[in-house]
């Protein structure tokens, strides 16, 4: 992930809005209630619906964070749940099941594999092999029982009736139509702010990809600008590039361009990438030296902004947030809870203020 800047949390603010944020929709009585004024200046009432420009980027990170926590407990608890299910089963208590149907079938490593343990572990210990040999087979031994006990679980999970409604708090984060890699009509939008100059964008880039085959007609990608100026004097002007082969119906093209070829993004550089697109060059260069697209590209950093980005890559899919270049199967995991949500229960979630209606 590219560059953080830190920001001030406001915490005497925050957490009474995010028990209100929490809140909201879960009410049964379908009569609309007054809005309640949370301050009067002169005579003139001030609402939480007026707050929410001024900290809906600091509520996300602790929306996230209770998510975070709430969901490893409740992971704890339907593991317990499961394995108490099968115990009962078999008439044996779960501690007891999982000596049977885990620990027991736990091998002891072999002396060969214990000391490649130790070797790999030396510069760490100044004991000699002999005098902690023991010790690391136990160790070994230990650790292979707790991922074998994991596996066990995940087996026991699949083959049970397991829901898991619990939603992760999203942001209603809307993006440009003509911007749109996949079909428009996908249950599953992936939103992007990148900055063309960013590494880590770059990286990531082939993970997208392969989440875009592997999902077609059901998950695309919106992109969205967010050059870090600060840090690459290139990122700005190679963004109004990217919205300039833009108008010639070459967005996606230049875009694999860019990320492609990061030697060239001056302008020489961005003009080569054009040429080789067969894009009419008088008006791509016109385009370029007008600085025509400044407007929308401030537009999109001020609402990535408001929504709490602070770095790039960042990613909204259906709203989740993902934060930099993560694994392909981190994306995967939400996409398919996203494919696969249930409608039961309220997701916490944060309205972003959009410069670009969501299609």
């Amino acid at each position: 992930m590219h560059m953080r800047i830190n920001q001030r949390t406001l915490v005497t603010l925050l957490f009474p809005l995010l028990a209100i944020t929490q809140l909201r929709g879960q009410s049964s009585d379908p009569t609309p209630k007054p809005k309640q004024a949370i301050a009067v200046v002169a005579g003139k009432s001030i609402y939480e619906d007026d707050l929410a420009p001024l900290v809906q980027g600091q509520l996300r990170p602790l929306l996230q964070r209770e998510y975070d926590i709430k969901s490893k407990a409740l992971d704890d608890l339907v593991n317990k749940k499961v394995l108490e299910a099968e115990a009962a089963k078999k008439g044996v208590t779960a501690d007891k099941l999982l000596e049977q149907e885990v620990d027991a079938k736990v091998a002891d490593p072999a002396d060969a594999e214990v000391e490649a343990f130790y070797e790999g572990q030396k510069q760490r210990s100044n004991s000699p092999f002999e005098e902690i040999k023991a010790q690391l087979r136990q160790s070994l031994k230990q650790a292979r029982a707790q991922q074998a006990r994991q596996e066990f679980m995940k087996r026991l999970r699949e083959q049970s009736d397991v829901s898991v409604l619990l939603q992760p708090p999203k942001a209603e984060v809307g993006y440009d139509k003509n911007r749109v890699r996949g079909s428009a009509q996908a249950p599953v939008v992936i939103v992007e702010f990148a900055d063309f100059q960013c590494p880590y964008c770059r990286q990531v880039e082939p993970t997208i990809t392969s989440l875009l085959d592997k999902h077609k007609g059901r998950v695309s990608l919106a992109y969205r600008d967010f050059p870090l100026f600060s840090i690459h004097p290139f990122a700005l002007g190679a963004a109004e590039a990217g919205r300039c082969a833009g108008e010639q119906g070459k967005f996606w093209e230049y875009h694999d361009l860019l990320f492609a070829h990061p030697d060239k993004l001056e302008r020489p550089g961005l003009l080569e990438e054009a040429r080789s697109l067969n894009l009419d060059e008088k008006q791509f260069e016109s385009c370029l030296s007008s600085e025509k697209y400044k407007t929308q590209i401030d537009a999109d950093v001020q609402d990535a902004s408001r929504a709490g980005v602070n770095g790039t890559p960042s990613f909204f899919i259906n709203g989740v947030f993902v934060d930099g270049a993560k694994p392909e199967a981190e994306f995967e995991k939400i996409i398919q809870e996203e494919l696969t949500a249930s409608k039961h229960g309220p997701s916490a979630r944060i309205t972003i203020t959009r410069s670009e209606p969501i299609h």
